[in-house]
């Protein structure tokens, strides 16, 4: 009988431990973000006040997922500036009652990132993201909670758009990025000084 429950129970315990494994293995993958370069670290994560904290802390947590070291602004040697959000929500079906049978949100964000020397190593960049969802006026509550959930999701899409953007930021990109501004600047110098003269 013992031996028998001991193996009835194997394949669970077996299925248990494997599922544990992958979902542990998983990590930042199962967001689907890429590795962002030890060369823009250590980071720091500046949110403007209209930035909804769970869109702030979805980024933050993938950063962290990955390995990033996050810092005040004080002590970051770049910086990922986000602001202007914006959430809309508007109907994109209707119903043959004249009522929205659809609704599409919305979820826009700017974003730059700067060295701590000021020099833009990615411009100010507009990133959007959007889903729809169905609506049943018969019920409100369970459709109140999908959007609860979507908007969350979009978080999550944005927070993965916007480490798609620090990914290419490697020790060279980074460094030719210098390069090319400083030889800007220069040439912005020689230009005025020379309308000067």
């Amino acid at each position: 009988m013992l031996w028998n429950s001991a193996l009835k129970s194997a394949p669970y315990r077996l299925s248990v431990a494997v599922i544990a494994a992958l979902v542990a293995g998983c990590g930042f993958q199962l967001r689907g973000a890429p590795p962002v370069s030890s060369a823009l670290q250590p980071l720091a994560v500046e949110c403007s006040s209209h930035i909804p904290d769970t869109l702030c802390q979805s980024i933050r947590e993938q950063l962290t997922l990955g390995d990033v070291s996050l810092v005040p602004v004080e002590n970051a040697d770049f910086i990922l500036r986000l602001s202007n959000f914006k959430q809309d929500r508007r109907a994109s079906a209707i119903a043959a009652d004249a009522s929205a049978a659809e609704y599409t949100l919305r979820h826009s964000v700017d974003l730059e990132v700067i060295s701590a020397d000021r020099i833009p190593m990615v411009a100010d960049t507009r990133l959007t993201t959007t889903e729809s969802y169905q609506y049943d006026e018969t019920n409100v509550l369970a459709k109140q909670r999908e959007e609860d959930a979507l908007v969350q999701q979009l978080n999550d899409r944005l927070a993965q758009q916007i480490i798609f953007r620090l990914a290419p930021l490697t020790p060279q990109k980074i460094e030719a990025i210098r390069s090319d501004y400083r030889q800007n600047q220069k040439a912005t110098g020689s230009a005025s000084g020379n309308h000067e003269n």
